[in-house]
């Protein structure tokens, strides 16, 4: 079994699962790490995600520890430089993660070029393949925000200067090329717009923005942008942070080791989202183990399959790429041979109208 590889609007193939490292140094130790990152590339998988403020939940002691263990893997490892795929992120502005920079404050290019230089060097690596602005420096609703309030508004860095920076990366061999995260349609095509008459126009690749049975706002104005920008889709969190598995709402009780029970009060990105006391949320999850259930599958070949059926099942897709890879996190073995082993699996017409049923009545409750 090889993961299928994924030809992005450049000169870069990516594999169609891309391993996010955000675990790497807090749940995972190196060692950990090493058995899961060499079993990734057996099975085929040559695209790493990472970021400067991982691993989650960030603090102090343990920033930049994913990346450095990634470097430490292709060091180690001796994983030639040209098979692999390195994407990371520069931090948006924040104020509470004060060991970044000071907070950070701001995505100018003092900042976006003091990240890329400090995660070459934990990376061990000359260049990065896909440089990446992790959250917008603008007012946005993310993380379980729904409604744009104009009153959050704040003053921020303009476009123009982070793709200057970002420019300048290129031109200095740092970085080959850019994504986006965590954007709305405006961001996107305000970037797009900005770089048009410029030189970085076919240089912003992709979205990286999380999509999944439980959230599929995407769907609504991204996905037509994409479409027509030949924007590729990095899908992340595509388990919903594990609640998509069931194990949060199972009888038997929920395993000890668990995410969002380990960290509970620490990582309030992940739980303003995933908000394990909605009723909504656990009706909808309960419904979709049901269908993987009804059909012989587990929760993760249906919550992780859906994407590749979608590009299956809507011939547009084919043509014009929009979800290129899924980025997926794994602390166990079983757990990544599990998301492997979905690659193969193709959810007929059949499941794929139960779940739009499902959607239908629980729209996008991890928004």
């Amino acid at each position: 079994m090889s993961v299928p590889l994924f030809q992005l609007a450049s000169d870069l193939s990516v594999s169609r699962l891309c391993f996010g490292t955000m675990t790497f140094g807090e749940q995972n130790t190196f060692p950990e790490t090493l058995s899961l990152l060499n079993e990734a590339y057996r099975a085929g998988i040559n695209f790493f995600d990472s970021a400067e403020m991982y691993p989650v939940p960030q603090r102090r002691d343990t920033h930049g520890r994913s990346e450095e263990y990634l470097g430490r893997w292709i060091k180690d490892q001796k994983i030639p430089r040209n098979r692999v795929i390195l994407a990371t992120k520069v931090a948006g502005p924040s104020g509470q993660m004060t060991w970044i920079r000071g907070g950070p404050n701001s995505l100018d290019s003092k900042n976006i070029s003091a990240a890329i230089d400090s995660s070459l060097l934990r990376l061990s690596t000359d260049y990065i393949d896909l440089y990446q602005i992790h959250w917008p420096d603008r007012y946005v609703p993310m993380f379980g925000e729904t409604e744009y309030d104009p009153t959050k508004q704040y003053s921020s860095v303009p476009m123009e200067e982070q793709l200057d920076a970002l420019q300048k990366a290129i031109e200095n061999g740092k970085i080959r090329y850019i994504g986006l995260s965590n954007e709305t349609p405006y961001g996107l095509m305000k970037f797009l717009h900005l770089s048009r008459n410029s030189s970085l126009s076919p240089k912003i690749l992709t979205i990286q923005n999380a999509y999944n049975l439980l959230c599929r706002n995407f769907d609504s104005g991204l996905a037509e942008c994409c479409h027509h920008e030949r924007i590729s889709l990095l899908a992340y969190s595509p388990m919903a942070m594990g609640i998509l598995s069931g194990k949060y709402f199972s009888s038997g009780g929920t395993p000890p080791d668990a995410r969002l029970n380990i960290f509970r009060g620490r990582y309030s990105e992940g739980e303003s989202r995933y908000k394990l006391s909605d009723p909504v949320v656990k009706a909808a999850v309960l419904e979709y183990v049901r269908i993987a259930k009804n059909y012989g599958i587990s929760p993760a070949s249906l919550a992780i399959g859906t994407f590749s059926s979608y590009i299956t099942l809507l011939p547009f897709v084919l043509n014009h790429p929009i979800i290129a890879s899924v980025v997926f996190g794994a602390t166990k073995l079983w757990q990544l041979q599990e998301v492997i082993e979905v690659i193969d699996i193709h959810l007929a017409t059949d499941i794929i109208l139960e779940i739009n049923e499902v959607h239908a009545r629980f729209p996008n409750p991890c928004p």
